[in-house]
């Protein structure tokens, strides 16, 4: 089981391996199957494979399906990746959650990535304090954005990081 990789920067960049061939990433870990009802998600002998290595702090990764491809955040250095089977990973987008021109300590980057119901990248932007929607296609990113939400009860968002789009539009 993974556990305490800080430093090792890789859990959202791991995938399964559901045996089919050998694989051409290296392995890590186990996966500690607690209920048999994961067996009906990930086949027993699945493996975990490690994409790409060298990020400070990834999170949100969201698979693109009609382009077969992974986005994921590197929240310190205020980046967005791609990584696609056979292309590897490449920086995508930048900035990706702080937009100021002073810098900026601490969170700046983009925490949770998601799609909305017309296939738009929407991110939690620790840096500009917001929900915020890329007002640029997938296939061609700029660091234009929409904000779709930076307050609460009239108090400004401390620091959005995961997202959840129901589809109800919520």
């Amino acid at each position: 089981m993974l556990t305490n990789v800080t430093g090792l920067a890789v859990v959202a960049l791991l995938i399964v391996n559901c045996g089919k061939g050998t694989s051409a990433y290296p392995t890590i870990g186990s996966i500690e199957r607690l209920d048999p009802a994961l067996d009906q998600l990930i086949p027993k002998g699945a493996k975990l494979e490690v994409l790409a290595e060298g990020f400070e702090w990834t999170e949100g990764p969201l698979w693109i399906s009609q382009g077969a491809y992974l986005l994921f955040s590197d929240i310190p250095p205020n980046s967005i990746y791609k990584w696609k089977a056979g292309d590897g990973h490449s920086l995508y987008l930048k900035p990706s959650g702080y937009t100021g021109a002073q810098p900026r300590g601490g969170e700046p980057g983009a925490n949770g990535l998601l799609l909305d119901a017309e296939g738009r990248l929407v991110m939690a932007q620790h840096g500009d304090r917001r929900m915020a929607r890329m007002d640029a296609p997938l296939e061609s990113p700029e660091p234009k954005f929409v904000t779709l939400a930076d307050r609460y009860k009239g108090r400004r968002l401390h620091s959005p990081n995961d997202a959840v789009y129901k589809s109800n539009g919520d």
